[in-house]
């Protein structure tokens, strides 16, 4: 590990006798922790420290006065959300090589945020689309925007500059009209199709 003027550099990881050099070989390292950490989480939920969770969330007070212990697991849900931080953290340095503070702006944070508020609060399937949908509607924007400076000039130069403003938008008038978020779209569509051509 060298240090520069404004960042380290991270040599490539290798897994026992097999480097991570490639992209491809490191999707496939992130693909099998992703999965092992989304099949945790799941079960985790499912469990006697996932209610207690669930139950602190909704109501703290009712929660201690059943006897959860508010100090022991909000202290639990920490070290695992840090856990969970801890490996992406990781992971992200040893894929770009080098870390500077230029690499976290406060709008990641809020990008961040925005996700789980998107997906759905409280849902593994939520904080996924939530994923999804923050990574590729500003591709599908920039799309757009290419499309419409090909076909209109001037309309493609207006629009360029208002990505921005209607990725906001998109996100504001999505927890206007669906607050419960992707995960709460996902079950109505899958309740759907469970009862379809009967309703009752």
């Amino acid at each position: 590990m060298t240090q520069g003027i404004r960042g380290i550099n991270v040599p490539s990881p290798v897994l026992g006798n097999f480097p991570l050099d490639t992209e491809k070989r490191f999707y496939f390292l992130t693909l099998v922790l992703v999965v092992l950490a989304v099949g945790f989480a799941r079960n985790l939920a499912r469990s006697r420290v996932g209610r207690a969770f669930v139950a602190i969330r909704d109501r703290d007070l009712a929660a201690e006065i059943m006897g959860i212990s508010l100090f022991r697991y909000k202290l639990t849900a920490f070290a695992i959300s840090s856990f969970y931080a801890g490996v992406a953290g990781a992971l992200w340095v040893s894929f770009m090589r080098i870390v500077t503070p230029d690499h976290f702006p406060f709008h990641l944070s809020i990008q961040y945020l925005a996700m789980v508020i998107v997906g759905g609060l409280g849902s593994v399937l939520g904080s996924i689309f939530g994923a999804i949908f923050m990574i590729l509607t500003p591709e599908l924007l920039n799309t757009l925007s290419s499309a419409l400076s090909k076909m209109i000039p001037d309309v493609g130069q207006l629009f360029i500059p208002m990505k921005e403003v209607v990725f906001g938008a998109l996100i504001v008038l999505f927890l206007i009209f669906e607050p419960l978020g992707l995960a709460e779209i996902w079950r109505r569509i899958k309740a759907f199709f469970l009862l379809w051509p009967f309703s009752y």
